[in-house]
């Protein structure tokens, strides 16, 4: 049996993943796809039966009340308490069925991050880093949707620099609480919280620690309702902490370690982020293929006419990408927690450990997922042309909801520095990336380039990935031989070589996915034959990117022969991908445009 490489995160890199090991999203149980159409069924009921007019003009200030009946309708299906375990009152889930579940929240507009929240950031930090006694008292009432819940880690002065905020936290004469004050912002359910996750500094601390807080505390002022570009209906306000009297057993996990709390939670946020992401465009892809199909200009549909195909099948093969890496590694994560519980990792330490394995591929799915849900949502604007800059079709309102995507759990600048900072921290540092498998790899990965491709399905496809992999280690290497510590300072640099490796993932994981697909051998020939289609299309757009990505990257730290040999390589590794792909995008768009929608 081949060993599973799945189990370590970035161990992609330096492996020829075996299909069998890789988790793809038609596996899903039936009852796990019966979570995803309750959810999908809650929001059109409950969020699509307001109307579009009305969810448009949705105010997280004057309409709380109505915000709060959908809440509170949500907590009755059991929808707040996805992540918490069933002991405590949630439904138990595990992390991959979790996702599934944020795939679902998508089509509630702004009221997606209400639930998000409280199912992820909101609550996760009690249920991954709470003692017993905390998780008995606070998680029932999370879960009831009894209790709204915030994360409170972004300040006035820090925001991707979480470290530096000003909220302190001082043990009073007694001994018996901490004293807590500052100020967060940009705080999500902040306006009906009663229950805050805060981050603060003990004493003359140089880190972080977390605490739950109360409303109930009293000292705690709110500010007025943020007025945002989209998420209109999502509540977000500044808090303020004035004196706040805390329980000294409401520090939650160790002191001074609340900035690796917050980091491990937002990687969880992340990767749901993405998942979010193909919610959205799952959505994104069925009302441009029901407009093209309606909209008759000239005499005929616009979908008829090449250039609305290429936006389809571009955003649909986007989703498809996407979806691959989003299932992908949240199976890993399950597989990775069940391995630490078996050899002896308490419940926590499985939760956090598992999750912290995965931050390169979180961060890469943070970084792509948004920015693909934002380009299917401008897409769907140009297809509904005037139509979707108005707020009749809703189109709109999603292309402002989805922008805060790019943003929040860190700036996809943040995250693909963090992507590749991660990856030197485990091969440098802690030596969980062998450099031996590197060395190993990275030659072979180059030399297959002068040999001849085998004619196995999707060979050609496979080497491509690889020579993706390759080229990073190359660069990545060259780089640091080259700038040393000066590298982290070169954020360009640092952002170019991330986009190679992000690359490298998601066009493997829709690769591995279709392979996978074809040794099962119960897809119909049509849909497999698409998913071939949309994954090769993925791939296209990919080289076009590493290939700007390795001139820009080279062009600013290299020169002479060093930088004329580099580049001889990389051209051959990133040569013509002989694909027509105006043909491959029309034949996804027509298969979409004849389904009504995204495999619908």
């Amino acid at each position: 049996m081949a060993a599973n490489h799945s189990l370590t995160g970035g161990a992609f890199l330096f492996h020829n993943t075996d299909p069998k090991q890789v988790f793809i999203p038609e596996e899903f149980t039936e009852e796990q796809k019966m979570i995803l159409h309750t959810v999908n069924d809650f929001m059109q009921k409950e969020v699509h039966g307001l109307g579009l007019a009305r969810i448009a003009s949705l105010d997280a200030e004057k309409d709380k009340d109505l915000v709060l009946e959908i809440f509170h309708k949500a907590a009755a299906l059991g929808l707040c308490g996805v992540s918490i375990d069933e002991q405590y009152g949630g439904l138990g889930l595990d992390f991959n069925t979790g996702l599934l579940f944020t795939e679902g929240l998508a089509g509630g507009f702004s009221f997606a991050t209400t639930i998000g929240c409280q199912t992820s950031i909101g609550s996760l930090p009690i249920a991954w880093y709470g003692t017993e006694e905390q998780k008995k008292k606070y998680l029932p009432k999370i879960a009831s949707g009894e209790h709204g819940c915030s994360y409170c880690l972004t300040e006035p002065g820090a925001g991707s620099d979480a470290n530096s905020g000003k909220t302190r936290a001082v043990l009073n004469e007694e001994g018996t609480h901490y004293i807590l004050n500052g100020q967060k912002m940009w705080i999500t359910n902040g306006g009906f919280a009663e229950v805050f996750t805060v981050f603060a500094k003990i004493d003359n601390d140089e880190k972080l620690s977390a605490f739950i807080v109360e409303k109930s505390f009293g000292g705690i002022e709110l500010g007025k309702e943020e007025k945002k570009m989209g998420i209109k209906a999502s509540s977000t306000v500044m808090v303020f902490f004035n004196n706040v009297k805390v329980p000294k057993e409401n520090l939650l996990g160790e002191r001074g370690k609340g900035f690796n709390m917050a980091l491990n939670i937002l990687n969880s946020g992340r990767v749901k982020i993405a998942a979010g992401g193909v919610g959205g465009m799952k959505f994104g892809v069925q009302k441009t293929v029901e407009y093209a199909n309606t909209r008759i200009q000239f005499n005929k549909s616009i979908g008829e006419f090449g250039a609305i195909k290429q936006k389809i099948g571009t955003i649909a093969a986007q989703t498809f990408a996407i979806e691959s890496g989003v299932y992908r590694t949240g199976a890993n994560v399950d597989r990775k927690h069940a391995a630490l519980l078996s050899s002896g990792s308490s419940a926590n330490d499985a939760k956090i450990n598992s999750m912290r394995e995965y931050a390169i591929e979180c961060a890469i799915l943070k970084v792509l997922g948004s920015e693909a849900m934002c380009n299917t949502a401008d897409e769907a604007i140009q297809i509904f042309g005037g139509m979707g800059y108005s707020q009749e079709t809703g189109v709109e309102m999603a292309y402002r909801d989805a922008r805060i995507t790019k943003i929040y759990e860190g700036t996809n600048e943040i995250n693909r520095m963090l992507s590749l900072g991660e990856f030197y921290k485990r091969m440098f540092v802690t030596k969980e990336i062998k450099m031996a498998d590197a060395k190993s790899f990275v030659p072979k990965a180059i030399l297959q380039n002068y040999l001849p491709t085998s004619s196995r399905f999707l060979a050609d496809e496979f080497e491509r990935v690889n020579n993706l992999k390759a080229l990073f280690m190359l660069l990545t290497g060259v780089a640091g031989a080259k700038l040393r510590e000066k590298l982290v300072d070169e954020q360009e640099i640092v952002m170019n070589l991330a986009d190679i490796l992000a690359m490298a993932y998601i066009t493997e994981s829709a690769f591995l996915r279709v392979l996978k697909l074809k040794a099962k051998g119960d897809t119909p020939a049509d849909e497999l034959h698409i998913k071939v289609r949309m994954a090769q299309v993925y791939l296209y757009d990919a080289l076009d990117i590493a290939r700007k990505a390795t001139s820009n990257a080279l062009d600013s730290f290299s020169a002479g022969a060093q930088k004329y040999f580099i580049k001889k390589i990389a051209g051959r590794m990133l040569r013509t991908y002989n694909i027509n792909p105006k043909d491959t995008r029309r034949e996804v768009a027509d298969y979409m445009l004849k389904k009504g929608g995204y495999f619908a």
